[in-house]
């Protein structure tokens, strides 16, 4: 039996409620993002304290696979960074988790960098064998992020009564995501500009179990 999200565990980061909207709004989709970063939600949470505009995700979870709350899902703040009429109303009706990497890398002379450039070993890149989004290296997810997060999606849709049937165009634009259609997306189901998340065999195999648990 697949372990159950344990609750009591997620790390609960103080966060300013000037830096989200403190408002409940019924929730239809889950969006999930990956950082551009290093490994410690925490970090990643106090870093979003500096911005004015309120962007920050409900949950990010940590390369150990910590799971680190920030405000309530049932609260919400600017994720997608939409130019459409409906960008507010996408926010307030999905909950954002971020998911600590470094994305997209750059290879120079057989060596792997970050956006940062900061080198990477090269058995943490997985190489797509061809440009998508931008780029054909990205740093791999972690088998206990991607745990976490299978943990922390079926909890939130099970709580949200959120749809669990798994969108295999979500790694393009994608007319359900940007329509409100309840499910589960990724940050590049609603913008062509961004590589967060990128469709490692392992998390795609993940969404594709969360049907299987019935709805």
């Amino acid at each position: 039996m697949p372990a159950k999200l344990d609750t009591s565990k997620i790390l609960q980061v103080k966060f300013p409620e000037t830096q989200y909207y403190k408002e409940e709004h019924p929730k239809n989709q889950v969006v999930i993002h990956h950082t551009v970063s290093g490994s410690n939600p925490t970090n990643v949470i106090n870093a979003w304290i500096t911005n004015t505009e309120r962007v920050a995700t409900a949950f990010v979870i940590g390369g150990d696979g910590t799971i680190a709350q920030a405000f309530s899902s049932k609260h919400w703040a600017h994720h997608l960074g939409l130019k459409k009429p409906n960008n507010t109303l996408l926010n307030q009706q999905s909950v954002g988790i971020e998911v600590c990497n470094w994305g997209g890398i750059t290879e120079k002379d057989g060596k792997f960098y970050t956006a940062y450039n900061k080198e990477i070993s090269k058995d943490l890149i997985i190489d797509y064998g061809k440009t998508w989004r931008g780029y054909r290296y990205f740093h791999k997810y972690t088998a206990v992020q991607i745990e976490s997060l299978r943990q922390l999606l079926v909890y939130l849709c099970d709580t949200y009564k959120i749809s669990k049937e798994y969108h295999p165009t979500m790694w393009d634009l994608n007319e359900e995501a940007l329509s409100g259609k309840s499910g589960v997306f990724t940050h590049v189901s609603y913008r062509a500009d961004k590589s967060d998340m990128h469709p490692q065999v392992e998390l795609v195999e993940m969404l594709k179990w969360l049907k299987g648990l019935g709805e």
